[in-house]
């Protein structure tokens, strides 16, 4: 199981998509790979928990309803500076992945993805920090 770096607990991942398939499919994934993990389809719910509990890694949605993906990157990192946030997108363009980057983003996913690309982008966050 992935640790966290500073106890025995495995990674912990909060993932915000609007779109109710894409927590469906990433939830029980993390979780065979041994991450602890929590799905939000709406923004103010997932700003709501990260206010509440640290996570380890953050996977957001940049379009979405309410508070967007850009804004939620932004909160995080005022909340928690070391969590990892990979943004993901139906609308990857290169100035949305500049700018994603720029706010603190740790890396920029284009939808459509394969599940083995999402936890790659989370291990090599992990990577980063000594975490593997």
């Amino acid at each position: 199981m992935p640790p966290c770096a500073d106890c025995a607990r495995p990674t912990r991942v909060l993932i915000l998509d609007d779109e109710p398939i894409v927590c469906k499919r990433l939830k029980p994934a993390f979780q065979k790979a041994g991450y602890e993990v929590e799905t939000f389809t709406d923004s103010s719910s997932a700003l709501a928990r990260i206010e509440q509990m640290r996570f380890d890694v953050v996977i957001t949605d940049l379009k979405m309803e309410g508070t967007d993906g850009m804004h939620f990157l932004a909160r995080v990192k005022e909340v928690s500076p070391q969590t990892g946030v990979i943004v993901i997108t139906g609308f990857a363009t290169s100035e949305t992945a500049r700018e994603s980057l720029r706010k603190g983003a740790f890396d920029f996913v284009a939808k459509p993805f394969k599940l083995g690309d999402i936890i790659e982008a989370v291990r090599r966050f992990e990577e980063s920090l000594g975490r593997d």
